[in-house]
């Protein structure tokens, strides 16, 4: 479990990104809140990467990092 310095830390950084960016703007892994529904996304075409990614593909208009083995 993480240290509870480190997570208030976390939240204050991601609240200090949504107050300016808007909701959405960070999306966390393996969160459990739905998100935002009206997020347009690009298929990649592949079904496990587009439910892994949370909105049914690549969201449009955001940056994004994907990387791994």
């Amino acid at each position: 479990m993480a240290n509870p310095e480190k997570e208030k830390a976390i939240e204050l950084a991601v609240s200090a990104i949504e107050k300016q960016f808007g909701k959405g703007a960070v999306m966390r892994l393996g969160n459990d809140e739905p998100l935002v529904q009206d997020i347009s996304a690009i298929s990649t075409g592949s079904v496990s990467l587009d439910l892994a990614l949370g909105v049914g593909g690549i969201p449009r208009g955001r940056v994004i990092e994907i990387y791994g083995p």
